[in-house]
């Protein structure tokens, strides 16, 4: 028996196992360890805990769980973005143009790293660049609206400043944040900007040329000042020099005076050569003291006469200097003034230009509101027509069906009365008609009035049938039934004119024949009336 035949193949197997188990282990947990470079952030999403939606690392590393979580990355590469603000409304409504480049990228902020991987995870470079340009263009805009363009142009400290703390607000919002904007030229439509730079380039030199002209005038001054300074202390020298002579002279001539009296004193017997000698001497001496005199006078006014001279040459410069600093200075006003004028006409024409725009920004509006309301009005007023038309469409339609329902029952009313009339009369059905006319008497009567309303009438002719008479006053129902037929010939003649035939019922008119005696006492009492007697009146028998 050998020992391989005594060895179990069982616990090999089981280390086998546990060996390569471990090592699969080992394996997945290094592939699932991701680590984070710096240049890039980590974000982990999936399971991770708590109420986030990712888990966002910058540096170092983590083990991401297979099944439960994944991962991808987010590069901190800087963007450039190139942003083309035109025609950006300012302050004072004029529109500027600010060129500018822009220099961004994802935040390292735990916060704002959050916001990245919400937003920006798994978008390229063009879509995150679109995002952000939008961004600014609009905070731009913004800024921009809140500053005039002195401030603008001039304070870009305080410019980029509200640049800074607007675009990055909004930045943060989306994971990225503002590195470096560089704002490359500001400029405007209406050349305000240009105006300004002219005007300010005006003053510096106006300013320069007058700082020049001072200068050059101290200059004068001081050269002007060191030529007098030097032509008085030459005339100084010349004075003292002139002094020194006279007294030399002096003490010449007294030294002589000496000598000579000296040799006279000596000399007896030359008593009268030493007067003569004296008279000679003196005579030379006076001689040359008055030519010494003459020669002192004529350069002490020669030497006068060339400091005066030198004095007017001065003045005369100075006064040439001073009229060509005058000159100077007055060409230098004009020039500012025309400089100044030229940027106030610039400024002028455009706040023209502002002026008009404004007023035909308000006109327009005022017109388009002006047209929406008369729009609006309209419409109001076509709306009321309406209703009130269809108000009196159905007024007119409810009246029309009321008097029709009315004119029904009115008919139905007559109908079921002429039914109940021709009950009442029975056999006599011939009496309706007459009953009925005796209801629209009034009527016609009424008509009759009124054709004849406006007619002038001459005679009127009334048959009165109450009292008088054989037999004495008639009672009341008689002298009624009495009149009643009386009026009958009337009515006839009235119906007549009317076009209408009365009925059997109310009895007929004969022709009777005349009366020869009736007729003969009619002329017998007409040629007993008296003059202006009426035809009513009787005549007494």
């Amino acid at each position: 028996m050998t020992v391989l035949e005594g060895f179990s193949p069982g616990p090999l197997m089981l280390v086998v196992s546990v060996v390569l188990l471990v090592a699969f282990f080992l394996a997945i947990l290094v592939a699932q360890y991701k680590r984070c470079p710096s240049n890039r952030i980590l974000v982990v999403y999936g399971k991770v805990g708590g109420s986030r939606a990712a888990r966002c690392i910058h540096g170092g590393g983590t083990f991401v769980v297979p099944l439960l979580q994944s991962y991808d990355y987010l590069t901190l590469e800087p963007l450039t973005i190139d942003i083309e603000l035109q025609s950006a409304l300012s302050k004072k409504n004029i529109r500027v143009n600010v060129p500018s480049t822009f220099t961004i990228g994802v935040s390292t902020d735990p916060n704002i790293m959050n916001n990245a991987a919400e937003r920006l995870l798994g978008l390229d470079e063009h879509a995150i660049n679109s995002q952000a340009k939008d961004i600014i263009l609009g905070q731009m805009r913004l800024v921009i609206a809140t500053l005039s363009i002195e401030e603008i142009n001039q304070d870009r400290e305080k410019f980029l400043d509200l640049v800074n703390k607007n675009v990055n607000f909004e930045l943060n919002k989306i994971g990225l944040e503002m590195i470096n904007v560089n704002i490359r030229d500001i400029t405007d439509e209406s050349g305000y900007i240009e105006a300004l730079g002219q005007k300010a380039a005006a003053e510096a030199i106006n300013k320069a040329k007058i700082e020049v002209a001072a200068a050059q005038r101290e200059g004068a001054i001081g050269e002007a000042e060191n030529f007098r300074q030097r032509d008085v202390s030459v005339a100084q020298q010349t004075a003292q020099s002139a002094t020194g002579t006279k007294a030399a002279e002096r003490d010449q001539r007294v030294q002589v005076a000496k000598l000579e009296a000296q040799g006279v004193a000596g000399e007896a017997e030359a008593e009268k050569e030493r007067e003569i000698a004296i008279a000679e001497q003196t005579a030379l001496s006076e001689e040359g003291k008055k030519r010494a005199e003459a020669q002192q006078r004529i350069k002490v006014a020669t030497l006068e006469a060339a400091a005066i001279e030198g004095e007017n040459k001065s003045k005369a410069s100075i006064a040439d200097y001073e009229a060509t600093l005058e000159q100077r200075r007055a060409e230098a006003k004009r020039l500012g003034d025309v400089a100044m004028a030229e940027a106030n006409r610039d400024v002028l024409v455009a706040e023209k230009a502002e002026e008009i725009a404004r007023l035909e920004k308000l006109e327009i509006a005022q017109q388009i509101v002006q047209q929406q309301k008369i729009e609006i009005e309209a419409d109001a007023e076509a709306e009321r027509i309406r209703r009130i038309a269809a108000g009196d469409a159905d007024a007119i339609l409810a009246k029309y069906k009321a008097e029709a329902e009315g004119t029904q029952a009115v008919l139905e009313a007559k109908s079921l009365g002429y039914q109940k009339l021709l009950e009442v009369c029975e056999d006599r059905k011939d009496i309706a008609p007459a009953l009925l006319m005796i209801e629209q008497l009034p009527l016609l009567i009424a008509e009759q009035v009124k054709a004849i309303q406006n007619l002038k009438i001459d005679k009127i002719t009334v048959w009165d049938s109450a009292g008088g008479g054989d037999s004495g006053a008639a009672s009341t129902t008689a002298g009624f039934l009495k009149g009643m037929v009386g009026a009958l010939p009337p009515v006839h003649e009235l119906a007549k004119q009317a076009g209408i035939e009365l009925p059997e019922a109310l009895g007929k008119i004969e022709e009777v024949a005349a009366d020869p005696d009736a007729d003969a006492l009619k002329d017998d009492k007409a040629s007993r009336r008296k003059p202006g007697m009426s035809k009513t009146q009787k005549p007494a028998d």
